[in-house]
């Protein structure tokens, strides 16, 4: 095998058909099943986006309503997930705990070991319902709150900001949480989802493939950059008195000096789209939406300063991240929170992903290229 021939993070590689999603390079749109997610984040909720993801059509009015009723009977957390929890300590990453929960809940789980396609089904929505109030927990936790029972009267978005924070939260603040939910949830053969189907292809549990997934969604080159986001702006200075413009014309001098240094700055790019992320005006439009309600268009300066820079300099784009990042900021997330954010909604597309992989199974094995030692004699 020549050098030439080995794809070096298998990039170009097309490894296996898949109908839950792809990017449409004639509009640099992400389609979930067809439908551009643009459109699907203006007019659905996460609650029938998952639906959608799921089973490959957007759910009828009594398919939703039983589905809705099932995630909402399904929410409280176990006993013995919060004791596993709370056996590790508020100085691990946050990941760490996801990562933990999803482990402990699959051993719990009467059907572990059935891979059905209706009892695959319902381990997904039993992740979905339950994952939030993972992250709710862990962050009150964090903070020395007492946890808060999760509401049946509320939907997906607006449950999982109640048990964060403790009220209802606004229809401005839902909205924009529910964007972000559905933008996360898929996206083709991404690291965590190539991840999950790999763990799938050996045949093993629908959990094990998610706790790998979130292990790999872990890394700041692929889910961590949300997180990353907010670094760089606690790096530059966060002034809440500050105006738009001038908070822009830090950030620009800011990114200048990283880039003369050869710094990583991570919110930007993409490994697929070479136009900017499809994902990225929706999610935009949602920031500014969270800056206008809170009344810190500091933050959009940054973001301008910055989004400005990288384009002058190297005509690189934002990805979801970047807007992501500020948006959860401004809602009252903890930052090392937003990656776990980012696994609530993913849940989907790798469950989604787990059930295509089993449903036409091959092991996935690759070949590499040998360039140790020759065999030699002890």
């Amino acid at each position: 095998m020549t050098e030439n021939e080995i794809k070096k993070g298998l990039a170009g590689i097309v490894v296996d058909y898949t109908a839950i999603s792809k990017v449409n390079p004639e509009t640099n749109s992400l389609l979930y099943r067809g439908y551009p997610v643009q459109d699907l984040a203006a007019q659905k909720s996460f609650e029938e986006v998952a639906l959608l993801l799921w089973t490959g059509e957007l759910p009828g009015a009594d398919e939703l309503a039983e589905f809705v009723a099932f995630e909402r009977a399904h929410r409280t957390l176990d006993a013995e997930v919060k004791a596993a929890i709370d056996l590790l300590p508020t100085t691990c990453h946050p990941m760490d705990v996801g990562r933990t929960a999803v482990s402990v809940l699959g051993a719990l789980h009467p059907e572990a070991e059935d891979s059905s396609p209706e009892a695959e089904l319902e381990k997904a929505k039993s992740l979905f319902a339950k994952f939030p109030a993972v992250v709710a927990y862990d962050q009150r936790r964090r903070r020395g709150q007492d946890p808060v029972e999760p509401r049946e009267d509320l939907d997906y978005a607006q449950n999982f900001l109640w048990m964060t924070f403790g009220e209802e939260p606004v229809a401005e603040v839902v909205d924009a949480f529910r964007v972000s939910m559905v933008l996360y949830a898929e996206h083709s053969f991404n690291a965590s989802t190539f991840t999950a189907r790999v763990i799938t292809s050996t045949l093993a549990d629908l959990h094990s493939a998610v706790t790998g997934a979130i292990g790999a969604l872990k890394g700041p080159l692929h889910g961590g950059a949300n997180e990353a986001v907010m670094h760089t702006f606690d790096e530059i200075g966060v002034r809440p008195d500050e105006s738009r413009e001038e908070a822009a014309a830090r950030a620009k001098e800011w990114m200048e000096q990283a880039l003369a240094e050869k710094k990583k700055v991570m919110g930007f790019g993409h490994r697929v789209y070479k136009h900017g992320d499809s994902r990225v005006p929706t999610m935009k439009q949602a920031l500014e939406a969270m800056v206008a309600h809170y009344g810190r268009a500091e933050l959009m300066g940054l973001y301008d300063g910055l989004e400005q820079a990288m384009d002058e300099a190297k005509g690189i784009k934002p990805n979801l991240d970047y807007p992501a990042g500020p948006t959860y900021h401004l809602m009252g997330f903890a930052t090392e929170m937003f990656t776990p954010l980012f696994i609530a909604s993913r849940i989907v597309g790798w469950t989604a992903h787990v059930m295509e992989q089993r449903a036409a199974n091959a092991l996935i094995r690759p070949l590499a290229a040998y360039n140790g030692p020759d065999q030699r004699e002890l």
